[in-house]
């Protein structure tokens, strides 16, 4: 084939430093997401959604046929991180946790995950980050050691 082509949809999951509510303010986590939907385009990983709450973010993607995933997160990381930390005094302190979930998604059911990451506010009425991080892992059979998950 001459031609490289590829459709690989991820979900990526990763968050605050602590779960630090630092993004509990939804107009700066809005703009958060936004930030990291520029980011992941300019990485050649067009965004279909962005989302998230408080201390943790979800971004479905279009991954790159360039980029590893561990290059995309950490750019995202770097860059929304230096970002935020000149948007306000709140978050001058901003970090991001040092690891990430990074799930593949069919083309199937990309509509469910992006719902998913947009109903996140209603989500985490009812679970937290670490029981929602679990149950992916579970579904998608991650095998984990919880003492290296959080940090």
């Amino acid at each position: 084939m001459a031609q490289s082509l590829s459709n690989l949809l991820v979900h990526l999951i990763f968050s605050t430093k602590e779960r630090h509510p630092f993004l509990a303010e939804s107009s700066a986590r809005s703009a958060l997401h936004r930030y990291l939907g520029a980011v992941s385009t300019r990485l050649d990983c067009p965004v279909i959604r962005v989302g998230g709450v408080a201390d943790h973010v979800h971004c479905l993607a279009r991954q790159s046929r360039t980029i590893t995933v561990a290059e995309w997160v950490k750019e995202l990381k770097r860059a929304s991180s230096q970002w935020a930390k000149t948007q306000s005094a709140s978050l001058r302190a901003f970090q991001w946790q040092a690891g990430y979930g990074a799930f593949s998604v069919s083309q199937s059911l990309s509509h469910k995950v992006d719902q998913y990451i947009e109903g996140q506010e209603e989500h985490h009425r009812r679970f937290n980050f670490q029981t929602e991080l679990r149950k992916l892992l579970g579904a998608h059979g991650v095998a984990y050691d919880e003492r290296y998950v959080w940090d």
